[in-house]
């Protein structure tokens, strides 16, 4: 089996350093923490947090008194704030030391950002919106970041780390446009980070344009470790059946997984789905008497309704013909791979499975979970006032969630009527109402009554944005994508969201939802079809049982 390029990236420096209760860290490791998958499985240390500030409906709400939520499906999600200052609008606060790793939004216009850094009367950022994500450094010529600073099918993304050691402010002035989102961690008391002016120096610069390009051949090349092993396999998976793939024992941790997919798939659609909705993979960590990893292949790989090129840091199809992921899974004594058949075909698989020594105890790191999770819960969540609040996770113990793959099969019958532009109209004049991803992603943590994340659509969750409104481009990127819509948006979508320095720690409990206005059946007569499935990836402490 051929086996994709590799490169070798210092990664593991901050995997060291982070976990040191008072540290100095730099805008190198900043950087590299955007991209580190080994930090994920590092346990959260004490103060530490993520969230993120939106401008979601502030009419929704959580009434303490009577232990209920208020008008918690108000949809005007463009314009929240957190108060009024001196003519513009303060959406950022935060005590620090803590960094923000996300700006995103949906309409950056001329009105100006101002970025205050630790109580400082004058912003280290001030200028329009729209520049935030367009210059670098405040020169000419415009942001050349590909893959730190995208646009995704209208969606503006920043990936840029801004630190802050005692305190962070951003205020948005008139006309700054619509819909924003601002992703941070909060960490450990003592950590000192580095003074941010507002432009990166030279050596970071340069870091930066390095990092940059390693996250562009994503998919293409992969890290490379010291001591890793490559191990390929030919494995037949007979119809309702578990099947072993791979045992690996010792101290070590799986970096890498290919599947290759023979001609015989792709020309037979019906081989291929049957493959990726039927046919499981499920890894078992040490001796753990449940499976960690529990996966349809599609979800796990974020390949459906049909194996699609695409590229991320984390999983995707480099051509369409093989699949791979590069999440990366610690264990101390074994590692159990097997596929587990629920479908009525037997499918014959070549498989690669990389691994690697780990420098320190594995006992002492988190392990990865990948689970089909969506829905689990739902009544008891409804029977709590949040009607619409679809969960993706829900998890007790110590750990970090990481994003999750979300398949939606959405499909109606087309109205009689026609409409003026494109297949179903735009704006307020459309001949049916068939947008699936109004609802926005909540994470309360750690027993939270109101989610330190409120989001304001699924889309902009994702990266992208006005989804509602045609077209309907494919997009990848490192830590987003969308392989899969049809170009009308009627029938299956598959979203991907990756959140690697912007994972969200947990030390008791997570629970991850998203908004889901659509019924299963919706529409007259119930006549449409609107179904969710996801699977969440994350890490949670060694031996601990994740309720799925």
């Amino acid at each position: 089996m051929k086996i994709l390029g590799t490169m070798l990236l210092g990664l593991t420096p901050f995997l060291v350093i982070a976990q040191k209760s008072e540290t100095s860290i730099t805008h190198t490791d900043l950087i590299e923490r955007v991209y580190d998958l080994e930090h994920l499985a590092m346990p959260p240390l004490k103060g530490e947090r993520s969230g993120t500030f939106t401008s979601y409906d502030r009419a929704a709400n959580y009434d303490a008194k009577t232990d209920r939520y208020v008008h918690w499906e108000a949809n005007d999600d463009g314009r929240g704030y957190i108060r009024k200052e001196d003519g513009g609008y303060v959406v950022f606060e935060s005590d620090g030391p803590g960094v923000i790793w996300r700006i995103w939004s949906a309409l950056a216009k001329e009105g100006k950002i101002k970025i205050y850094i630790d109580h400082a009367t004058t912003p280290v950022v001030d200028q329009p919106f729209r520049a935030l994500f367009e210059s670098f450094n405040n020169t000419m010529p415009p942001m050349n970041l590909t893959s730190f600073v995208m646009t995704l099918s209208r969606g503006r993304n920043r990936f840029l780390p801004i630190p802050y050691n005692k305190h962070c402010k951003i205020v948005l002035e008139e006309n700054w446009g619509a819909y924003y989102h601002i992703t941070y961690s909060t960490m450990p008391a003592g950590t000192v980070l580095p003074a941010f002016t507002g432009s990166y120096a030279r050596a970071d610069a340069i870091k930066l344009a390095e990092a940059d390009r390693f996250l562009y051949n994503r998919g293409f090349t992969r890290k490379q470790y010291d001591g890793e092993q490559v191990e390929n396999t030919t494995v037949t998976a007979k119809a309702n059946n578990t099947t072993p793939v791979k045992t690996i024992v010792g101290n070590r941790a799986v970096t890498r997984l290919d599947l290759a997919i023979d001609e015989t798939y792709r020309a037979d659609t019906a081989k291929q789905r049957d493959l990726l909705e039927n046919v499981w993979i499920s890894i078992t960590w040490d001796t753990d008497t449940q499976p960690s990893v529990m996966a349809p292949i599609g979800l796990f790989f974020g390949a459906l309704p049909g194996i699609q090129p695409y590229r991320t840091h984390t999983i995707g199809s480099v051509d369409g013909k093989s699949l791979y992921s590069n999440w990366y899974m610690p264990f101390a004594e074994k590692a159990t791979i097997t596929l587990v058949n629920k479908g009525p075909k037997t499918h014959t698989l070549k498989w690669s499975v990389v691994h690697t020594p780990v420098r320190k105890s594995a006992k002492e790191l988190l392990r990865f979970h990948a689970k089909q999770t969506g829905g689990k819960g739902f009544d008891k969540i409804k029977a709590q006032g949040r009607k619409i609040d679809w969960p993706v996770l829900t998890t007790t113990g110590e750990g970090r969630y990481c994003g999750i793959t979300l398949h939606v099969a959405n499909t109606w019958k087309a109205p009689a009527a026609e409409p003026r532009m494109w297949w179903y109209g735009e704006g307020g004049d459309k001949t049916i109402d068939w947008w699936w991803g109004e609802g926005d992603e909540k994470f309360f943590v750690d027993g939270e009554k109101f989610p330190s994340s409120f989001g304001t659509g699924s889309e902009d969750y994702i990266g992208y944005a006005w989804s509602a409104e045609p077209p309907f481009p494919l997009f990848d990127s490192p830590f987003a994508a969308q392989p899969y819509t049809p170009v009308t948006g009627n029938g299956h979508t598959v979203v991907s969201r990756f959140q690697i320095a912007d994972n969200v720690p947990f030390f008791t409990s997570f629970e991850g939802t998203l908004e889901k206005y659509k019924e299963d059946a919706w529409g007259k007569n119930g006549g449409n079809v609107c179904l969710y499935e996801c699977v969440a990836y994350w890490y949670q402490k060694a031996g601990q049982q994740d309720g799925y």
